[in-house]
């Protein structure tokens, strides 16, 4: 049996009928409270005192588990703060028949140290054994920027939403209303449901969330839900034994093949409870997958917002898949939901984003003030793109193919602290066959012989990307930009499709005025 690693903490449960759903399968607010407990007794071997749940990031759930199996729970601390520290969480189940084991979650947590009396608490550093070790430090400082501005992204994304049109929005016939999906239940914090603090176990309060949510989310799709993931999420405020937490949950918005559902919590001790007047200590959003008995995924109908706070859950729903599907290119999860979000920037510029079979693609489209010809011939030599694309340090042509096709060495600049990338591509263009036709420049990787991977960069690849250029009259054109994202370039789009980061507008809009300023002594034509 595989040793456990210094500071780590395994936690094995076999599931048994109690611990599953009516289909037989491990239910997911049991496994939320395993997967906290786990996290937390890493957390305070760490630190030597009680620590508390202060955060969870976005949970996928790529397995199910069946009664018989068994799930063994990996946690340990990648980074300690001052008072905080992120921990790592792995779920793996196993079938004891056949031996076989299946990843069912990675996930991230943030606890807190809570200080005894009046002392102080700062936390000691991790001791960092392995190159593993080395890259989740590393990364645990990029997903905490990520935690802490987590809201002012949603509330400038929603800002931003508010700029346009939703064409989603658009009626269309089978559309359906949220208010049949709206669930409340209540529940008593008995002595069982506290942790070793006092306070309500926050894996009790994640389990209780997931039920609410999954009765929601069924009322919509009469089928069976199927919790894929949960997204990130802060514990407001404490409540004890004694209170009555009071869950709200409703369905927000649906996305084809999935669904999200909202669930709010809030707490009351015996006068706020004869007052009505509670606090507010979690909101969560869950995503959810559905089957019907042939065990095929159902499609879900689409959304009607009808109220003021309808169309606030729709378009925060929105804003919430944007952000998720940046954070989780950052911390190298997939999702199986096809989605393809448009947003809008300005007049000039149009990003969209293609998520379907784990393949995540950007369009970008521009408008510009130059006739077709002279944009092409400017995007054709990439040896100009490092002086208007900052992804893009260096680019020389190593091989003339033809005259129409080139291979070039590209490097790009250092990203998360990691190594700088290089690439070798292969440029192709294309002009139109008739007036009026499109111009076309494709690249995609190729391997080099004479051009091996350094050790000073690493060697990522482009599997297809590139421009079309449509003339629009005699003096501008549509540049339509598109990059199907390898995990090897996927850190310098996450950013900008989480929210966080205005890369590609920036790098869309600083194209735009190098076509429209460059001089027509610096074109050269090579055809």
């Amino acid at each position: 049996m595989e040793r456990s690693a210094p500071g780590e903490v395994r936690m094995s449960q076999a599931v048994q009928p109690a611990h599953a759903n009516p289909r037989g399968e491990l239910s997911a607010g049991q496994l939320l409270k395993w997967i906290d407990a786990t996290a937390c007794l890493a957390a305070e071997r760490h630190a030597g005192v009680s620590c508390v749940t202060a955060s969870v990031d976005d949970i996928q759930f790529e397995e199910t588990a069946r009664v018989g199996q068994v799930i063994t729970i990996k946690a340990k601390v990648t980074r300690a703060f001052s008072t905080s520290m992120e921990i790592s969480i792995k779920v793996i189940v196993q079938d004891m028949f056949t031996g076989i084991e299946k990843l069912v979650s990675v996930a991230f947590s943030t606890f807190v140290a809570k200080p005894v009396g009046e002392e102080k608490i700062h936390l000691k550093p991790v001791t960092l054994l392995t190159e593993q070790d080395h890259v989740e430090h590393n990364l645990a400082s990029e997903r905490r920027k990520v935690r802490l501005h987590h809201e002012d992204t949603f509330k400038n994304l929603m800002k931003e939403n508010s700029n346009f049109d939703d064409p989603i929005c658009d009626e269309e016939e089978g559309m359906v209303l949220t208010s049949g999906t709206s669930v409340q239940s209540i529940e008593l914090v008995l002595p069982p449901h506290a942790n070793h603090h006092g306070s309500t176990f926050g894996g009790q309060i994640m389990a209780w969330m997931e039920t609410v949510a999954t009765i929601s989310a069924s009322r919509l799709c009469r089928a069976h839900p199927l919790l894929k993931s949960v997204d990130m999420f802060k514990f407001r405020g404490p409540s004890a034994v004694g209170d009555r937490l009071v869950f709200n949950a409703i369905v927000n918005n649906t996305f084809q093949t999935c669904v999200e559902v909202g669930v709010r919590v809030e707490a009351f001790d015996c006068q706020e409870w004869s007052t009505g007047r509670g606090r507010h200590i979690n909101s969560a959003f869950l995503i959810y997958n559905a089957v019907n008995d042939e065990e095929e995924l159902v499609t879900f109908p689409r959304i009607k917002p009808v109220s003021k706070d309808d169309f606030r859950r729709y378009r925060g729903a929105l804003a919430r898949k944007r952000i998720r599907l940046g954070r989780k290119y950052v911390i190298s999860h997939k999702e199986e939901v096809p989605l393809r979000v448009q947003w809008d920037i300005s007049n000039q510029i149009k990003i969209y984003a293609l998520e379907e079979h784990d393949i995540l693609s950007v369009w970008v489209e521009k408008h510009v003030e130059r006739p077709a010809h002279v944009t092409y011939h400017l995007l054709s030599d990439f040896t100009k793109r490092p002086s208007w694309d900052p992804h893009y340090v260096s680019c020389e042509v190593i091989d003339w193919v033809s005259e129409a096709d080139q291979i070039y060495y590209i490097t790009c600049p250092v990203v998360n602290g990691d190594k700088p990338k290089d690439l070798v591509v292969l440029v192709s263009r294309r002009r139109p066959l008739k007036d009026g036709g499109t111009y076309t420049v494709a690249m995609k990787s190729v391997i080099v012989p004479s051009v091996p991977p350094s050790p000073q960069y690493i060697r990522s690849e482009i599997i297809c990307a590139g421009f079309l250029i449509h003339a629009i009259d005699s003096s501008s054109c549509t540049v339509s930009y598109f990059n199907q994202i390898s995990a090897s370039i996927s850190p310098y789009f996450a950013g900008y499709l989480g929210g966080w980061s205005k890369s590609i507008e920036e790098t869309a809009a600083s194209c735009i005025q190098f076509l429209e300023n460059a001089t027509d002594d610096g074109l050269i034509n090579i055809f």
